[in-house]
């Protein structure tokens, strides 16, 4: 121990201050001491000393401290975001090369050409027997791709997989899979080459393509395979990489080598032809591809969205209907549209598929059968729509044509891909045909010198024999007067006497010429393009009659996308608007015909203060206007209203349309196309009338301007008219008036319209009838009592006078309540104020004078009063539906009274007390 040494004196001897210290003896950076003493900044020997080290290992700790020093110098400062984006990108790069995109001349990534190429150099030819799965992954992993087994094996089963691929590379034996389901593990399968896959091989041992050392260096793998088919088209490739992706379908066999032989034949041949050869994609699982938008934009641009439906058929039972599906888009499986439709018939809020009663997976044998049983009343084609709609039925496939070109990752076109891969086959049979007039030179060479011999045999026997040894026999040959090659020199010391005898020789001399001619042949196919071309397009050919196969996947218009009415069937429904602007839509056949007198049933449960202001019988698909009180127009789908149970009280139309104060909707009609009828008649609460084109108001204007009014004044009715009818304006007092429309000039909407009545104090207008090709006038009361006037009782006049008398008005029997023209075989229906609706037919209507008050048409209660009268269409109900609803519903009917008739009931007595009075001075015009 030197006794210059800072160890503390109270420590043990031999105990130096890096041993055994408080503080654990830091070795590196600052050393501490006892004492406070530090060996920072201090040299390594002298730290060593210090602390109590011998000489030789202070010396040993000098020497790290310098390497130290030097490695330090050899240190480089990079910056961390530079780093971190230069072994991105070199990742990157290795993902989009290595593994997740296909090259674009044979259509495959590296770890299927990799599998390709290692079964083929274990000889799993298509004649021969099959091998486990599992020696296949082991034989892959082992020499070319070090990575999972899993991977591997997926790829493997991916090729052998008959709806992955339109045709398959791998010939399977065991379970690989369905759509939704996994293959089988490797121990279990077994797998070899296809018969197609051989094609992709072919020519590989003629120095084709190029070769690289696998990641060991021990074996030698293909850059690319030879694929002798367009392989990346056919069979589509799908993959994700670092930033990008790709997605090319598969397509027929038989197009594609029509594109290619057609490109090959004339290399400036327009894109519109190589898209009547290339028709569209063609999915192993068949299916439909509806329209050509998105075939167009994937092979005229790259990319492009392909719309794919499943194929189905409506199967028409006794009493209901089923939908079979047959065939799926490309990787939906059965159970994954079996579990949709189950979540979705199960949702008790989704009402979309509620027509489906039972499903059904009878898929067997690689048959897809999936059967939907419908219920009774539902609609096939609606129920279709929706599962197109709600579920991977219909899917939109999206293409994206990404391929390695040289190397470089590229957004590819139809034509660049057709491009890139004739490119490729024109090199490989360039180098094939190269390899071969090596090998005929070659062989012709030996022939050339192996027909010599024959002739100089005895003189060749005497070289041999004077000669040592092999050597020597080979230096002769070699020399005068033979002077034979050392190629011929070997053949010629390697020949057997049996090769001696004249037929030897013939057959030599046939060889020799067979390889001229392949030479020659060569030559040529090397020296003319288009020779060379000739023998890819005569190949191709070949492969194309032997494995091409008719078009699975069906190309159909495009239908558009699916809107709301495709979803909805056009079924007759009525529609219900109460005064309080509650609204819905019931179906029509909620609704059955009365006989004359009956108390109706509920066509709406509604407030006290509310009543029914609207009916109409209209088709689901069709146009509903609704007309404000202040000229305003809003339009919608009557099925985009909400369908109610007949006895709901419906929406508020405030959710659909921006009502201001006071304003509330005064008349709603319906349409389908706005050309039945030219023209729309609008009438006033001050009698005024407006007609103008219907057309005008085909907009999706929310709130148009339908027309103007004065002060004070107010829509009250909105009908579609024809040129050529009569129209009867109608008063709350029993007042009508009748004239031609073409006393009615065509204004715009923003107008007001001209005078059609003129009103006396305390009357206002309630209702408009057009006459057209109707048989009748039917008036009905406030108190439930109708009839039938003939039009000819109203004489036509000029419109705005005061008109004649249509109903006699008497407090028991109430002021009008609506009028309307009508068809003797038609229906009508009466709507109180309390919700209930009767629908009669109105030839049980008796045909009265002007001033008759009619007859009971609707019981009624204290409080009750007709609200409005509604055209309706006959409803053909089944009978014992409707036989126990008028059992339930519907009063005796009254003895009708007819104008035919002569009058014996007391009713019809009474009707005809009230038809005094002169009816010509209450129809002057002023």
């Amino acid at each position: 121990m030197s006794d210059s040494s800072t160890s503390d004196p109270n420590a043990p001897e031999g105990v130096g201050s890096g041993v055994g210290l408080p503080n654990g003896g830091k070795a590196s950076g600052t050393s501490e001491v006892p004492g406070g003493a530090a060996a920072s900044g201090s040299s390594a020997s002298e730290a060593a000393v210090s602390n109590g080290l011998e000489a030789p290992n202070a010396a040993e700790a000098a020497g790290a401290d310098a390497n130290a020093n030097a490695d330090a110098d050899n240190i480089q400062r990079v910056e961390l975001v530079s780093e971190v984006e230069e072994s991105f990108l070199e990742y990157a790069l290795s993902v989009i090369i290595s593994r997740a995109l296909p090259d674009a001349r044979d259509g495959l990534k590296p770890v299927h050409r990799r599998i390709l190429w290692s079964m083929s150099e274990s000889g799993l030819r298509p004649d021969r027997g099959h091998v486990k799965c599992a020696t296949v992954v082991g034989d892959v992993i082992a020499k070319y791709h070090p990575h999972g087994d899993g991977a591997v094996y997926d790829a493997l089963v991916r090729m052998g997989q008959d709806f992955s691929l339109r045709h398959m590379l791998v010939d399977p034996h065991g379970n690989f899979g369905s759509p939704g389901d996994r293959p089988a593990a490797y121990r279990y399968t077994e797998c070899r080459l296809s018969s197609l896959a051989s094609h992709m091989l072919s020519g590989i041992d003629e120095e084709t393509v190029d070769f690289l050392a696998n990641f060991d260096g021990r074996h030698r793998e293909p850059q690319v395979l030879p694929s002798r088919f367009p392989n990346l088209l056919v069979n589509g490739s799908q993959g994700i990489a670092v930033g990008m992706a790709t997605n090319i379908p598969p397509h027929n066999l038989s197009e594609v080598i029509d594109a290619v032989v057609h490109l090959l034949r004339e290399p400036t041949v327009s894109d519109e032809v190589l898209l009547e050869h290339v028709k569209g994609p063609d999915f192993p699982t068949g299916g439909l591809i509806m329209g050509q938008q998105g075939i167009r934009s994937a092979y005229l641009g790259g990319r492009g969205a392909i719309k794919l439906r499943a194929r189905t058929e409506i199967e028409e039972l006794d009493d209901t209907y089923r939908i079979v599906v047959t065939e799926l888009p490309y990787q939906v499986s059965v159970e994954s549209v079996g579990l949709k439709v189950q979540q979705l018939v199960e949702n008790k809020e989704n009402q979309e598929l509620s027509g489906i009663r039972e499903m059904r997976d009878e898929s067997a044998k690689g048959k897809t059968r999936l059967v939907f049983d419908l219920k009774r009343d539902a609609n096939p084609k609606v129920v279709l729509n929706n599962l197109f709609k709600n579920t991977r039925l219909q899917i939109s496939f999206p293409a994206n044509m990404v391929a390695l070109d040289h190397g470089i990752p590229r957004t590819m076109t139809l034509r660049q891909l057709l491009t890139a891969y004739t490119s490729h086959q024109i090199d490989v049979v360039t180098r094939r045909s190269e390899f071969r007039l090596n090998k005929a030179q070659e062989r012709a060479h030996v022939l050339e010198g192996l027909l010599r011999a024959v002739d100089l045999l005895d003189e060749i026997i005497a070289a041999i024999r004077a000669s040592e040894n092999r050597a020597a026999a080979r230096a002769a040959l070699m020399a005068e007067p033979f002077e034979f090659s050392e190629a011929q020199t070997e053949h010629i010391l390697d020949m057997t006497l049996g090769r001696l005898t004249r037929i030897a020789r013939q057959e030599l001399a046939e060889e020799y010429e067979a390889k001229q001619v392949e030479i020659a042949e060569l030559t040529e196919i090397l020296s003319d393009e288009e020779r060379l071309k000739g023998v890819i397009i005569e190949e191709l050919l070949t492969i194309k009659s032997e494995f091409s196969e008719p078009r699975r996947t069906e190309l159909s218009s495009d239908l558009g996308l699916l809107d709301l009415e495709d979803l909805i069937d056009d079924e007759m429904v009525v529609f219900v608007l109460s005064t309080a602007g509650y609204a819905k839509c019931v179906l029509a056949s909620e609704f059955h015909t009365q006989g004359r007198g009956g108390v109706g049933i509920r066509a709406a449960s509604i407030n006290e203060d509310d009543n029914i202001k609207k009916i109409i019988h209209t088709s689901a698909h069709s146009f509903l206007l609704f007309f404000t009180n202040f000229g305003r127009m809003f339009r919608i789908k009557a099925h985009r209203l909400p369908f109610q149970r007949r006895q709901s009280k419906g929406t508020p139309l405030v959710n659909f349309f921006d009502l201001h104060e006071g304003e509330r909707i005064a008349e709603v009609i319906d349409t389908r196309d706005y050309e039945t009828c030219p023209y729309l008649l609008f009438v006033t609460r001050k009698g005024l009338i407006k007609k103008s084109l219907f057309t005008q108001y085909d907009s999706n204007f929310r709130g148009l301007k339908a027309l103007v009014l004065a002060e004070g004044d107010e829509l009250v009715q909105v009908d579609p008219v024809k040129q050529d009818a009569d129209v009867v304006l109608v008063t709350r007092r029993g007042q009508a008036i009748r004239f031609s429309l073409d006393e009615v000039r065509q204004t715009g909407r923003a107008s007001r319209g001209v005078r059609g009545i003129r009103l006396r104090p305390g009357d206002r207008l309630v209702a408009l009838a057009v006459e057209d090709s109707q048989e009748h006038l039917v008036v009905v009361s406030t108190k439930g009592f109708a009839k039938r006037a003939e039009f000819d009782d109203f004489t036509r006049r000029h419109r705005g006078g005061y008109g004649v008398k249509c109903l006699g008005i008497r407090e028991d029997r109430g002021e009008v309540a609506g009028a309307l023209g009508a068809a003797d075989d038609s229906e009508i229906l009466l709507i109180s104020n309390h919700g209930m609706m009767v629908r009669l037919r109105v030839s049980d209507l008796s045909i009265q004078g002007r001033t008759a008050t009619g007859v009971t048409s609707m019981k009624l209660g204290e409080d009750d009063f007709v609200k409005d009268v509604a055209p309706a269409p006959p409803i053909e109900a089944e009978a014992g539906e409707a036989e126990a609803g008028e059992a339930e519903l519907a009063y005796t009917d009254a003895p009708a009274v007819k104008a035919a008739e002569t009058g014996a009931t007391a009713e019809a007595t009474e009707t005809a007390s009230h038809q005094a009075g002169p009816d010509s001075e209450e129809g002057q015009n002023s």
